[in-house]
């Protein structure tokens, strides 16, 4: 199953709709044809009434695909980085608490698109991969078009002692360690997408 978060609302795609869906949701589709996907995407991005939703369809990497047609796909990477007092390395972006991430460009790995855009958000360098975290999506429109970011993530140890630094160019005014009893307040004040990663950490 796939989640996919529509700011804070949330559209599942699944093979196995009997056993995952919910008792509160609000809207479902059953694949039949892309133009009938299309706008049942368009319908739910539209109606912030709706708040769950379930695409479903007999094999889920055929509705993946479908699905990722009806956007124009980017794909990122991040880093949930701790150091060597299992503090957590966040930011303030546009008044919002954030982890660092960013787009994926040619010719990199994707583990290397983790770690450059930990290193340049964040002003420090000397990183380490330690596990790979989950997947997370989330959908906007730019510009008259949706939108489907993936983001996939990278737990990271640094065990430096320089002082994060805020990549302002990228509207980013604050990085800082925080302590993990700070998770939740964070989590608070966070986008859908990471408070779902936060949640597996």
């Amino acid at each position: 199953m796939y989640k996919v978060f529509f700011k804070d609302r949330t559209l599942f795609l699944t093979d196995n709709i009997d056993q995952d869906i919910s008792i509160d949701f609000n809207a479902v589709h059953k694949y039949t044809s892309p133009n009938e996907l299309q706008q049942f995407i368009n319908h739910f991005n539209e109606n912030e009434e709706l708040e769950i939703g379930y695409i479903y369809a007999g094999k889920i990497d055929f509705l993946y695909k479908k699905f990722c047609d009806c956007f124009k796909v980017l794909i990122a990477a991040g880093g949930y980085v701790l150091n060597s007092k299992n503090e957590f390395l966040g930011m303030q972006r546009l008044g919002v608490y954030d982890l660092p991430k960013g787009k994926a460009e040619k010719g990199e790995s994707i583990e290397q698109t983790a770690l450059r855009e930990v290193e340049e958000e964040c002003g420090i360098s000397d990183l380490s991969i330690t596990s790979k975290l989950t997947d997370t999506y989330h959908t906007y429109e730019l510009k008259g078009k949706l939108i489907l970011k993936k983001t996939e993530w990278f737990q990271m140890y640094y065990g430096g002692t320089s002082k994060p630094i805020p990549q302002t160019e990228e509207n980013i005014t604050e990085v800082k360690w925080y302590n993990q009893s700070f998770k939740e307040e964070f989590s608070r004040h966070t986008y859908a997408s990471i408070r779902e990663l936060l949640q597996q950490t």
